[in-house]
């Protein structure tokens, strides 16, 4: 019989997570029935997501959602070897039992070489994300200027990169002085540290005097209300996070937007990327594809065993990672 970890929420969070609201436990798993795989997590992530997916989707006491790069270790179900690696969402645990369904492989041509747990970033949601929001709801095109914010972080930095692929200027602001220089590096063509900048108004038009055709919004609030008129006509944004305002215990107010998205004509779409599901395939392909090419540089933050789960979070939530935060067990 096999004893798995997990962390479960013990409170909801109020404001700021804190390490209290978390609680380790063990679970003893059942013996494998035909058709079940026992499988053991490798690599876990850390998401923004979470935080207020908690607050909409779960009880205390459950296991805290996400997803995992797991090993089949044994396998009653033919159709699976052990030794395989896959993609699942099963939470903050470090073994689980399958019976296959909601497992996703790690796709056909993955190198050795290639550390598996880009599944969880690049090559994983956060680049789908990027993917999605970008080739789909902004259907950006060349020469176009794109803007993204939080944009050294997991999906912020896929998204300056797949905008440069598609041939437009990219502008992203992050919060240190050291993320700007890793943007820079990684193509970006204007970037800047929106804690440091004496007028974010002014630096978005000093980044892009014609102002901007896409903009790939992870932070809301504030941010969002000053990039937004900086749109030019028929400009499109994608509406992917809200990180600035998940751990407020008071709603943000206005200002409001209502009059530049009239005058600007502009589009504003919401997205969660499990509803485009029926791209996944290609999108996780392509990602691949420009990652093996070199197109498309990654950058991980690995935190070392699964007893640092809730400070990883944590430190995520407070902007510490460059790119993809993840946690090796």
């Amino acid at each position: 019989m096999v004893t798995a970890k997990v962390w479960v929420l013990k409170k909801h969070f109020e404001g700021f997570p804190k390490p209290s609201d978390f609680e380790m436990k063990q679970v003893a798993l059942a013996n494998l029935k035909d058709g079940e795989l026992l499988l053991e997590s490798v690599f876990l992530s850390v998401d923004p997501y979470m935080r207020p997916y908690s607050k909409r989707d779960m009880k205390e006491g459950d296991v805290m959602i996400g997803t995992q790069v797991a090993r089949i270790v044994e396998s009653k179900n033919p159709a699976f070897a052990v030794g395989t690696f896959v993609v699942a969402n099963r939470g903050w645990r470090t073994h689980f039992i399958s019976d296959g369904k909601d497992l996703n492989l790690l796709p056909a041509g993955w190198p050795e070489s290639l550390p598996k747990s880009l599944a969880l970033g690049t090559v994983g949601m956060p680049g789908l994300t990027a993917y999605v929001g970008l080739f789909e709801i902004c259907k950006m095109k060349p020469g176009e200027t794109v803007l993204v914010n939080a944009a050294a972080g997991a999906v912020g930095s896929v998204v300056g990169q797949l905008a440069k692929i598609g041939g437009c200027k990219v502008v992203g602001c992050a919060g240190s002085d050291s993320k700007v220089a890793y943007l820079k590096n990684i193509g970006f063509d204007e970037a800047f540290n929106y804690k440091t900048v004496a007028s974010l108004d002014e630096a978005l038009r000093k980044a892009s005097p014609d102002g901007y055709d896409c903009f790939f919004d992870n932070v809301g609030g504030e941010f969002a209300s000053i990039a937004i008129n900086h749109m030019k006509k028929f400009g499109r944004i994608a509406v992917c996070g809200a990180i600035s305002q998940y751990n407020d215990s008071v709603p943000q107010k206005g200002p409001y937007i209502q009059i530049p998205m009239i005058f600007n004509e502009l589009s504003m779409k919401g997205f969660i990327v499990s509803s485009w599901h029926n791209h996944r395939e290609e999108g996780v392909k392509a990602l691949l594809k420009w990652v093996l090419e070199g197109k498309l540089k990654y950058h991980e933050q690995v935190t070392e065993r699964f007893e640092n789960m809730p400070a990883a979070f944590i430190g995520m939530l407070k902007g510490e990672n460059l790119g993809k935060a993840v946690v090796k067990v």
